[in-house]
């Protein structure tokens, strides 16, 4: 039996206790704990068996997470494996063992930094960051994997290191490999967290993006993502990529097999300046802009409403284009 497995059965065997110590708010209900999520919020929603053969396996009925304790305590603690390895033998009073493989430590601001972020965290769905984009008049793309959420985010500002929920977008390159994450620090109470910078990037950026849809020879490229899932939301079947700000979206690698690229720049000299190094390096590729009226897409997207803000692009991309603004959001490409 490997070291993880063994300490996944002992914890089983202390289920309760560990239920009682990293999920307080939750309550016995017959052979189970229950509670909200696996930060011990209060509900119902996820459940951990308390005995049997199955003591200490869970699941999330909201999101369909679901693992043994050892994974419970990577998720509500923020770990990675080998830190809830430790947290786990702590938890149970045993000794570290005497022989230990030395890992290298990870810079802070690296690209495996921040995939073991993005690992670190969970699905979005149901969670603070999809209320976060939902008030903001946000329809989540049905290829939502690029955007997870982590209750426990690190932010390090002048007051010190502190924790509050974040939403976690992961960046990636054209092969699909994440080379970095943008965090959106939120306030349990709706809206971003109230910090200096609530906006980070973390990784390697330059001429990655955060991707949603399959880019075949057209693409619609973006500061934000905020203004990316705007385009979705009213052209769902739009492939789009959020470069996260304006000298990012100036440097984006585009696709080789790229016919069309439309620039949906923010309404500032910024802007103005990444589409023109766009136009200058795009080659025989086709690029056509798409100017907001208000500041981004976004701040379009809230004071025009969907079907005015669908009419306003629809007068801006090309006819052969049309079919893209999709009148029935429940349609995806």
């Amino acid at each position: 039996m490997s070291r993880a497995a063994d300490l996944a059965r002992r914890l089983g065997e202390q289920a309760e206790a560990v239920c009682r110590h990293y999920l307080p708010n939750g309550r016995r209900q017959g052979r189970y704990w229950t509670c909200g999520d696996v930060t011990g919020t209060p509900g119902r929603s996820l459940y951990v068996r308390l005995s049997g053969e199955r003591a200490g396996k869970f699941c999330d009925a909201a999101d369909g997470t679901h693992g043994d304790l050892l994974d419970l305590i990577a998720l509500n603690r923020g770990l990675d494996f080998r830190a809830a390895l430790d947290e786990a033998r702590g938890f149970l009073s045993l000794p570290v063992p005497p022989i230990r493989e030395v890992v290298p430590p990870v810079p802070t601001n690296s690209s495996e930094a921040a995939r073991r972020l993005f690992a670190a965290s969970k699905p979005i769905g149901g969670t603070l960051a999809e209320g976060y984009l939902r008030s903001r008049g946000l329809d989540l793309p049905s290829d939502v994997s690029a955007l997870r959420f982590h209750p426990r985010c690190f932010y390090r500002g002048p007051a010190g290191r502190q924790e509050w929920p974040a939403l976690i977008a992961a960046v990636t390159d054209g092969k699909g490999k994440v080379t970095g994450v943008h965090r959106t620090w939120l306030h349990p109470e709706g809206g971003k967290a109230p910090v200096d910078q609530p906006r980070r990037a973390l990784g390697h950026l330059a001429g990655n993006g955060v991707r949603f849809g399959v880019v075949r020879d057209v693409l619609a490229v973006t500061e934000g993502i905020e203004t990316a899932l705007a385009l979705r939301t009213v052209m769902p079947g739009m492939p789009a990529v959020a470069a996260l700000s304006a000298s990012h979206l100036a440097a984006l690698n585009l696709p080789p097999a790229l016919r069309r690229l439309y620039v949906a720049r923010d309404n500032d000299e910024a802007g103005r300046l990444a589409l023109e190094r766009l136009r200058s390096r795009a080659g025989e590729t086709d690029i056509r802009e798409l100017v907001p009226r208000a500041e981004d897409f976004n701040a379009d997207l809230l004071t025009l409403g969907p079907e005015r803000l669908r009419d306003w692009i629809g007068e801006q991309i090309a006819p052969d284009d049309s079919h893209f603004l999709i009148r029935d959001g429940r349609q995806r490409a």
